[in-house]
């Protein structure tokens, strides 16, 4: 059964100033060991070695937390506290620092990766991470290029990218197994969930939403949707981003042929819209100004050779009629 753990914040103790009482009580207990070893006294002897024994285990309480970091406690199994703030404290010794996160196998560090000498492959040392602080520093998040179907069931590759932060570390180390592939996996989801509901491109003469004109709105939509899914793990989308959209390889062809032939189309349109205007205003000048009488099938003769002229894709060449024009 899944139980919901609200997040409590701890205040402990400053460890400055635990330290100090620690250094001073292992030193006294010390003293007290020579000091009863001298006058061959049991008592005092026992008294020093408990101090020496009983100090040191009490250092353990001792924790650092660095700025934009948390530490989730848990003692004997359940959960203690949070650590927001950053600085130096004293918490209770037997309490444990909780992140599932830090027991999987990483990197130490980038000079875990060692190139050999004398031509030898690479390898990589890999350590357990004892850092068990959750960082609530802003990460990114990106995601790997994905095929999906757009809403007409084109293939589509997708690509984007996640900025997120933990805002809530007892969610993020307790609801979750792994927070880090949670969100990897929900963001995966989220974006292919959305890219289907949209076309790539529109056709010509539409005005819905597509992947590729309306990428900061469906981003948007997309932000919205995976946040709702890292509520459960006390993490906090700050943005997504569309950073890759293309048509897949096997109709990436076939899909240019398109856009040029709608290119063409829309072109010829303009063309066609522009040459009707200048016919009927040639036509309408001439019979204004009175300059020459033309029968319809004269008008037509004009209007045929007019279009063709402006609407030809290559130069006309003049013909000059020297005789009747009937």
């Amino acid at each position: 059964m899944n139980t919901q753990i609200t997040e409590k914040t701890l205040n402990p103790a400053s460890g400055m100033l635990m330290m100090i009482l620690l250094i001073a009580g292992t030193l006294a207990g010390i003293v007290l060991c020579v000091l009863g070893g001298i006058n061959e006294s049991g008592v005092i002897i026992c008294l020093g070695v408990l101090m020496c024994i009983v100090f040191p285990i009490l250092s353990a309480g001792l924790k650092i937390v660095n700025p934009n970091e948390a530490l989730v406690l848990t003692l004997f199994g359940k959960y203690h506290g949070t650590i927001k703030d950053s600085g130096f404290y004293f918490v209770n010794p037997f309490c444990t620092a909780f992140n599932p996160t830090a027991t999987a196998d990483k990197p130490a560090d980038s000079s875990a990766a060692e190139i050999l000498e004398s031509g030898k492959k690479s390898s990589r040392k890999k350590a357990a991470v004892t850092n068990r602080k959750v960082s609530t520093k802003t990460i990114t998040l990106n995601n790997s290029q994905q095929k999906v179907n757009d809403i007409h069931g084109n293939p589509v590759i997708i690509g984007s990218v996640v900025i997120w932060r933990v805002s809530n570390p007892t969610k993020a180390v307790f609801n979750v197994e792994n927070y880090f592939d949670y969100l990897s996996t929900q963001c995966d989801s989220t974006i292919r969930n959305i890219a289907r509901l949209y076309p790539y491109d529109s056709v010509a003469g539409d005005d819905e939403m597509t992947l590729r004109g309306s990428s900061l709105e469906i981003a948007a939509r997309m932000k919205d949707e995976l946040q709702a899914k890292a509520d459960e793990a006390g993490i906090e989308i700050l943005e997504v981003r569309i950073t890759h959209l293309a048509y897949s390889e096997e109709i990436a062809a076939a899909m240019l042929k398109r856009q040029q032939a709608a290119a063409t189309i829309a072109a010829r349109e303009q063309i066609v819209e522009g040459a009707v205007g200048m016919v009927k205003m040639a036509l309408d000048r001439l019979e204004e100004d009175d300059l020459i009488i033309l029968d319809d099938e004269r008008k037509a003769a004009m209007v045929s050779n007019l279009l063709v002229v402006l609407c030809g894709d290559k130069d006309t060449q003049p013909v000059i009629n020297s005789g009747s024009l009937y």
